[in-house]
């Protein structure tokens, strides 16, 4: 009898402590979930660099910072733009160097000369004369024929820009760079920089599609957003999935956001810097989730330049990126993959139950 009140007493204990450890996962959850009851919900938005702006953020005391952005964004444009005659980078272009006047012409060369060289060339933002060509820059299509894509592919190559933290030179004149594909990735982490110095750890910045996630919204919960499907005739009409950023950076390049038709023609604005051409294959759309959301619009534009099976190696190979690709099969059905990391952070639409 000893022996079996002893045994009973053990099983009870054992009970307390399952009892107790599956309260404090209860607890947890519950605690990691929970409304930011002190902190006021901030939203504004605004225009830049040739589109819109929205940041979202929680603060206790509610500030504003819409005109300190928007002041900081006025700046990013006038060292970054190809729009603005007079800006840092229309400068490099006209001539043969440039000593920096602002901070922010150094860090997107130093990234921009990573992600070139990790993709074996695939970003490349001396592309410009290109993207102009065809139609995607400040002046209009001026494309003559294959023989001026070959004239102008010349003037194409990274390796062709030298720079250093106080300047950059250009060993022939004639190269031309654009940063259209990495300055919105950009200008996201460069505000999110801004609301970091100024303590505020919860926010959502987005410029043109391209986002950072920071800390949880208001329901305690990680940010949310929204992969848009590729439509038919070029046009993103419905959610495809949704993916939760845990301080994290989100870029989507797709030949469906930006081309023309010329002559039944489809023209998508991703150059390809190896042919001069516009690229054409199964891949619809590629979204990078990284550290920051320079590094992911980088990479999302040179995995559109280079395909989906490349992406995938490339991604494998390089630390710290996840992909998730849209693109039709054989059959023209559109299809997806995800990688690993990044699987437990997203959601298929189809999946969700209506609410």
């Amino acid at each position: 009898m000893q022996k079996s009140a002893k045994k009973n007493i053990i099983y009870s204990i054992l009970l307390l402590l399952v009892v107790f450890m599956v309260y404090l996962y209860r607890q947890n959850k519950e605690t990691v979930a929970s409304p930011i009851s002190d902190n006021q919900k901030t939203v504004f938005s605004g225009k830049t660099m040739g589109t819109t702006y929205r940041v979202v953020y929680l603060d206790p005391g509610g500030r504003n910072f819409k005109k300190d952005i928007d002041s900081i964004l006025v700046n990013f444009n006038q060292a970054l733009s190809t729009y603005i005659s007079d800006s840092e980078l229309s400068r490099l272009n006209k001539y043969d160097s440039l000593v920096f006047e602002s901070e922010y012409f150094y860090p997107v060369l130093k990234t921009s000369k990573e992600v070139f060289t990790l993709t074996n060339g695939a970003f490349d933002p001396t592309i410009g004369p290109l993207v102009n060509a065809w139609g995607f820059g400040p002046d209009g299509p001026s494309l003559q024929d294959s023989l001026g894509v070959k004239q102008l592919l010349e003037r194409v190559g990274f390796e062709n820009i030298v720079f250093d933290e106080k300047g950059v030179r250009k060993s022939e004149t004639d190269v031309y760079l654009d940063f259209s594909a990495i300055a919105k990735g950009y200008g996201v982490d460069v505000v999110a920089q801004f609301l970091n110095e100024q303590g505020i750890q919860n926010y959502l910045v987005e410029i043109g599609g391209e986002l950072k996630g920071n800390g949880v919204n208001e329901k305690g919960e990680l940010w949310k957003v929204g992969v848009s499907q590729p439509g038919e005739e070029g046009l993103a009409n419905e959610i495809y999935s949704i993916v939760a950023l845990e301080n994290k950076g989100l870029a989507t390049s797709g030949n469906y956001r930006n081309f023309y038709i010329k002559d039944s023609v489809k023209y998508s604005h991703t150059i390809s810097p190896f042919t001069g051409y516009p690229v054409v294959h199964r891949l619809l759309s590629a979204t990078v989730v990284a550290e920051n959301c320079i590094l992911a619009d980088a990479y999302a534009t040179a995995f559109m330049v280079l395909g989906m099976e490349q992406a995938k190696e490339i991604q494998k190979s390089v630390e710290g990126i996840e992909i998730f690709l849209i693109f039709n099969d054989d059959q023209g059905q559109i299809q997806s993959y995800v990688s690993d990391g990044l699987a437990p952070f997203l959601t298929s639409v189809a999946a969700e139950e209506p609410k």
